[in-house]
């Protein structure tokens, strides 16, 4: 059964580059997959300072061309602003880049695929967790 478009997680994305099982069986079930800017920005840091710099680099390159990014804009902001305010009124914050991710995820209307239990604490998020 196909899913349809999702959001993958920069933890899901290290999981698919890895061939870990579990990541790879949800990357065979969607018909598209995106990526945030911030995701993109997440793996080229950890390429840069991994000890395959080159390799990792060009890998994330490839895998860049293979997929939807998305870009953000105004909108995004106004739903970043929406996560911050609820998160804050709750005492609950999660780790800035992860209210970026979030926020692209519900602007698109998909869900996110991730390994991280913070993203429960995001209102209006649908989660696919692994």
């Amino acid at each position: 059964m196909m899913v349809g478009r999702m959001m993958f997680d920069t933890n899901v994305v290290i999981g698919m580059l890895r061939q870990d099982h579990s990541v790879q069986e949800l990357f065979s079930q969607v018909d598209e997959i995106l990526l945030s800017n911030v995701v993109l920005g997440e793996l080229y840091f950890g390429a840069r300072k991994s000890a395959r710099v080159e390799e990792n680099l060009n890998r994330i390159n490839r895998l860049a061309g293979d997929f939807t990014i998305t870009i953000s804009d105004t909108i995004t902001s106004q739903v970043i602003g929406e996560i911050k305010s609820q998160l804050q009124a709750k005492g609950r914050m999660i780790p800035e880049n992860d209210i970026w991710i979030a926020a692209s995820a519900i602007q698109h209307g998909l869900a996110l695929a991730t390994r991280d239990k913070h993203f429960n604490e995001v209102e209006g998020l649908t989660l696919v967790t692994l």
